[in-house]
């Protein structure tokens, strides 16, 4: 049996950069036991498999795997995919885009796709879950040593590490500099003290205004535990970023950033974020950027081994 995908880079503007991801526009045909070793066999951050709608809202239902896990929500296979709909031809879209709505996880993730085409080509999801603040119980300077950081490379206050999460957790470490930002290594033996954490996804932040641009922000992420060493370029920890910026710095009314990501390991990315709030409390959440389409190509499933799962 042979099952078609795509793959297309997110979050970027050219090829090979941004995050790259795989979808199955039409993943009925494929027994649930595969799903996992799939995304496990491709080894990309994420690999979306496409469902007919399960609700009347609903476009597509989307499910996401990382190489090891199953996520209730990620940003960028949620904009990689309704992008991907959209530019097929799966979804239709007249000249002023569509609104594509994916089921995922977390609930119904609304996804405007203004165009398709090379000149037109950005998605913008607006987030279903807001951000709640979950425990941090390491100290910070192990924080910082478990990125090969020391103390004096964390950020000054009012920044401080905390956790957050819009349907995946993570635990944002605000760094005091780019060159702080660029040193940092993950040491996997003293990460393992975070495996079992509310938050054991780490979301190195250089915070807006630190070390350059006050509207933009530089990041990292590792996240071991869902087989993503590094990953390129991050939504959800975008969407669970603004509950941060709001948290530690309060304001009111809208505010955008340009969340920077991937510098470091050869794919930049550019993730644009939207943020309406008062004070600390978050009312919505945009966060969107611009998608290259790469490949085509198909995945070949024995028969044998699907007549055995589905008997």
């Amino acid at each position: 049996m042979r099952v078609p995908y795509v793959t297309v880079d997110v979050f970027t503007d050219r090829p090979f950069g941004g995050n790259p991801l795989a979808v199955f526009p039409d993943a009925r045909r494929i027994p649930e036991a595969l799903l996992q070793p799939i995304a496990g066999e491709l080894n990309l951050s994420e690999t979306v498999f496409v469902f007919p709608a399960e609700t009347p809202q609903g476009t597509r239902r989307a499910r996401i795997f990382t190489p090891s896990a199953e996520l209730p929500f990620a940003g960028h296979p949620t904009v990689g995919t309704a992008f991907m709909l959209v530019h097929r031809g799966d979804v239709p879209s007249g000249d002023e885009g569509t609104t594509v709505v994916l089921e995922e996880g977390v609930g119904l993730v609304s996804v405007r796709v203004d165009g398709a085409t090379e000149s037109q080509r950005r998605a913008t999801f607006t987030a279903a879950q807001l951000p709640e603040e979950g425990p941090q119980d390491v100290a910070a300077e192990e924080l910082a040593a478990i990125v090969g950081l020391e103390a004096s490379d964390l950020a000054p206050a009012p920044w401080r590490p905390r956790s957050f999460s819009a349907g995946v957790p993570f635990l944002h470490i605000p760094l005091a500099s780019l060159e702080a930002l660029s040193r940092a290594r993950l040491d996997s033996g003293r990460w393992q003290q975070l495996a079992d954490s509310w938050a054991s996804q780490l979301y190195l932040v250089v915070p807006p205004g630190l070390d350059g641009d006050p509207s933009s922000i530089r990041v990292r992420m590792f996240a071991p535990g869902l087989g993503v060493p590094e990953d390129p370029a991050t939504g959800s920890a975008a969407t669970a970023l603004a509950g941060y910026l709001a948290a530690t710095t309060p304001f009111h009314g809208s505010r955008s950033w340009v969340v920077l990501q991937g510098q470091e390991i050869g794919r930049p990315s550019e993730i644009h974020l939207e943020v309406e709030g008062q004070g600390s409390v978050v009312s919505q959440i945009k966060v969107g950027g611009t998608c290259v389409p790469m490949a085509e190509a198909w995945l070949e499933i024995p028969d044998r081994l699907v007549e055995s799962l589905n008997a």
